[in-house]
């Protein structure tokens, strides 16, 4: 009995799970860190980047509520509360840039918006390797061209006097256009302009999407009877749908910035009452007139709608069961 119950003990012992061993574990991160360690050298001008110009820099949003003054400092400008803000919403000019502002945002949102998604799509359908990367290598170029070279090819093909396109409707008998000087013209342009510089560079991360949607989809579908076009739209559009949805939101914190430079360089004095941007605002109030704490105002009312309207698209895509950004 005793021999039994023995063997019946080995038994049951073998059965057990056996204990782990302990071992000393290496942080994975710190190995991942020096495995990889010039690749993340080269994150250092960024992340010193954002912790410069975006975190510390909200510091500054003290002199929001300050008359500041740069020779007594935030400890010696005189604190004036949500003056500011008032002058801000009293002022006559506000809700003519608001409108400007807003008008070209929404043509940004509307029409730019969907331009990379949709070259992206075509991109997708190209079966012909070669063609496709030298498609692809010529839309990108134009995003590295600075905004005043691309201004200025604008004023050469525009111009009244001796631009190409006034020169065609000259030759053929049609009246000459001053692109340039007409209010109806300033905000096409500008979308114009933006959609040929950035389309190309902006299908990158739909491009990168599409390259993981499973070719397998694509087969089924195939065999399903679906043509190109049901493809597309049952297979590929959902498949980045996602990628959409957490790039448009991304886009809303950025609604109201229309871009300094571009707009700066395409104003003047003929356009200037629907050309007229916050942005270029700030740069005349701020750094022409130097009420700083007043410019200040200005980017925190930007900075707040674009909070707003992030957290709210983001709930909007959580209320249909669609993943945003948190």
């Amino acid at each position: 009995m005793s021999r039994l119950n023995a063997t019946m003990t080995i038994k049951d012992r073998k059965s057990e799970p056996l204990l782990p061993i302990k071992t000393k574990k290496k942080n994975s991160l710190v190995m991942d860190i020096k495995k990889h360690k010039y690749l993340y050298m080269m994150l250092i001008p960024g992340i010193l980047y954002y912790i410069i110009f975006k975190y510390i820099a909200i510091g500054g949003l003290v002199i929001v509520f300050q008359d500041y003054n740069p020779f007594l400092g935030f400890s010696g400008s005189h604190w004036v509360g949500l003056d500011n803000f008032k002058k801000l919403f009293m002022d006559p000019d506000f809700y003519r840039l608001l409108k400007n502002t807003v008008i070209l945002a929404v043509y940004n949102l509307v029409f730019y918006f969907p331009a990379p998604i949709i070259v992206a799509l075509l991109l997708n359908e190209v079966r012909n390797e070669h063609f496709k990367k030298l498609t692809q290598t010529m839309i990108y170029l134009p995003h590295f061209i600075s905004w005043t070279v691309l201004v200025g090819i604008a004023y050469v093909f525009l111009s009244p006097q001796n631009g190409l396109i006034n020169s065609i409707l000259d030759m053929n008998g049609r009246e000459t256009i001053n692109f340039l000087a007409k209010e109806v013209w300033f905000r096409p342009l500008v979308l114009i302009e933006v959609i040929w510089k950035e389309t190309g560079w902006g299908t990158i991360i739909y491009l990168a999407a599409l390259s993981g949607v499973d070719g397998q989809l694509y087969e089924a579908a195939t065999i399903d009877g679906a043509g190109r076009f049901q493809q597309l739209w049952y297979v590929t559009l959902p498949a980045i749908k996602g990628t959409i949805i957490i790039l448009f939101i991304l886009r809303l914190g950025n609604f109201l910035d229309t871009g300094f430079e571009q707009i700066f360089l395409m104003l003047n004095s003929m356009t200037r009452n629907v050309g007229d941007v916050f942005d270029t605002y700030v740069y005349q109030k701020g750094l022409i007139d130097g009420r700083y704490s007043y410019s200040t105002t200005i980017g925190l009312f930007k900075s707040v709608i674009g909070f707003v309207l992030i957290i709210s698209a983001n709930k909007i895509a959580n209320f249909f069961e669609e993943e945003g950004i948190y």
